[in-house]
């Protein structure tokens, strides 16, 4: 037992910040080496779901980014995973399509193999056993979604393979918002339209709040009769409309100093070539 004072000793309560001065010695040290210290890895997407009284909802913005730069206006972030099973994805697009491709794969030979549809349960015990895996290095945030045999579910999993299974959730870089919505508004046994519009009113409090979310808000409602996928349910931006003319008259801006160079040609030379 580590003696009472003792440098070594664990923390009893409350925050650690022990790894803030080896993080800065780290950090030095590699400087002086001429090594950069990995950066944070920046994301752009608003995800969210509910269960309400007939199934469930899940929604999801239209923008994906490189960076600061946006990179598609209308991107597909709901996956189809079987027909009683969907699910969002946010965090690195590729990451997130293949992961879900291989995960409908997966479970669509599941269903083949039993003879019975696949159940919610069974898809996230595949896609968290996938990404646990890799400890995080894939980087797919997904929400999963559906009806099944035992009614409707609702899962998030992270990058690193935890999962949470609850009645409403969201993920991605403008969650923070939209669960703050979620949070007022949800309640249990939700009609559909009320359960749409709070959908659609998470997802757009995360565009408005985050630079990578944009473009509008995609919807699928997953019942036990089939999921049907709501394209372009809402359109958050519009482009604007130009209030004037920006097209200005020749000479409006001065011409400070003009030089004109005239080049003569010496010699010019014409080779052709057989093509037989």
């Amino acid at each position: 037992m580590l003696s009472t004072g003792s440098k070594y000793e664990a923390p009893q309560g409350g925050f650690s910040f022990e790894n803030c001065l080896r993080n800065s010695t780290i950090e030095t040290n590699a400087s002086a080496l001429g090594l950069q210290p990995p950066k944070a890895r920046k994301t752009g997407t608003t995800i969210a779901g509910v269960i309400y009284k007939d199934g469930v909802i899940l929604g999801a913005d239209r923008r994906a980014t490189d960076d600061m730069v946006v990179a598609d206006k209308n991107c597909a972030k709901i996956h189809y995973i079987s027909d009683n099973i969907y699910c969002c994805g946010a965090g690195v697009a590729a990451d997130a399509e293949y992961v879900t491709q291989l995960l409908s794969s997966n479970l669509a030979l599941h269903a083949l193999t039993t003879g019975r549809p696949p159940r919610v349960c069974t898809a996230t015990r595949m896609l968290k056993q996938q990404l646990f895996r890799y400890q995080g290095h894939v980087g797919a945030s997904i929400i999963i979604g559906g009806m099944d045999v035992r009614g409707p579910h609702l899962t998030s999993v992270h990058p690193h393979g935890s999962t949470d299974t609850i009645l409403y959730t969201a993920l991605g870089s403008g969650a923070s918002a939209a669960i703050a919505v979620l949070e007022d508004r949800y309640k249990t046994n939700m009609e559909l339209e009320a359960a749409k519009q709070l959908v659609t009113d998470a997802i757009t409090a995360g565009i408005l709040c985050d630079l990578g979310s944009g473009s509008g808000v995609d919807l699928c409602v997953i019942t036990r009769e089939g999921a049907q996928v709501l394209r372009g349910y809402t359109q958050t931006e519009t482009k604007g409309k130009r209030s004037s003319s920006y097209r200005y008259p020749r000479g409006t801006t001065a011409i400070l100093r003009e030089k004109v160079t005239h080049f003569d040609l010496v010699e010019e030379t014409v080779q052709l070539m057989d093509m037989e």
